[in-house]
């Protein structure tokens, strides 16, 4: 088949505004130039992934549209970070987002790599209607332990917010609250609203245990974030315990003399 009277450049740019049905797809797949077929290819790739993007994030907007639909307004998604940790605090955020919210890609944040979580931080900052931060220290994990810190995070979360929510989602926690609420097992990779939470609250306890790292050197805080890694239990046998560790955990307890 003839090479189409277009270069390499002109086809990449045009890749980017091609309809799906064009059969200019069909052409490209078959000129002659090899550079050509691959960007095809990628632009193939490309598609099918932000096709799947939105697919998910459709499947993770049904208990936001199902409230919404039913006529609650302010749909408040509720997680927490850190409740695994040695060292550190326990992060927990509130987000209620607006109705047009929109980010392909959100997810558990566990599962979104550092730099997206990062941008995805920002985004969902500059939409949100309100965001709720709360962040329980060590002292208060090992004076009433770490199950009812959590709870105590998410419920002073949902306080910090600055707009009154109609209704929760919850991230598998029960919890006692004046607003009408669901607890979702893995709400994190099934609803928008927790997953939003869930970024907020691992970026914010990571920046801190970055800003950690520079205090206490040699446990490897920028890197484990408090989990109880190799570098990190290498770090305690070696320097001790710090005032940011969970003494009532028992990789810190035993070390406590």
């Amino acid at each position: 088949m003839e090479r189409i009277d277009l270069t390499v450049s002109e086809i990449k740019e045009t890749l980017k505004q091609l309809a799906e049905d064009d059969p200019l797809w069909d052409q490209l797949k078959l000129d002659p130039r090899k550079s050509v077929r691959q960007l095809v290819r990628s632009a193939e790739t490309s598609r099918e992934k932000k096709a799947k993007e939105i697919a998910e994030f459709m499947r993770m907007s049904i208990h936001e549209n199902e409230l919404w639909n039913a006529g609650y307004d302010h749909i408040a998604g509720i997680d927490e970070v850190g409740r695994g940790p040695l060292a550190g605090p326990v992060v927990a955020a509130a987000v209620i987002l607006p109705h047009d919210f929109y980010l392909p890609g959100l997810t558990d944040s566990k599962k979104v790599p550092e730099r997206k979580r990062e941008a995805f931080f920002n985004a969902i900052m500059e939409q949100s209607i309100a965001i709720g931060i709360s962040i329980i220290g060590p002292e208060v994990i090992d004076d009433i332990n770490i199950y009812e810190a959590t709870k105590k995070a998410m419920s002073a979360a949902i306080g910090e917010l600055s707009v009154q929510p109609d209704h929760l989602l919850i991230d598998a926690m029960p919890l006692t609250t004046p607003y009408p609420s669901r607890s979702i097992i893995k709400g994190d990779a099934t609803s928008i609203s927790i997953a939003a939470a869930s970024i907020i609250a691992k970026v914010t306890r990571d920046r801190l245990m970055k800003e950690y790292a520079v205090t206490y050197p040699g446990y490897g805080f920028e890197k484990n974030a408090g989990y109880g890694t190799a570098d990190h239990l290498r770090g305690l046998n070696q320097y001790g315990v710090t005032p940011i560790h969970r003494a009532s955990f028992a990789p810190v307890r035993e070390r406590i003399t």
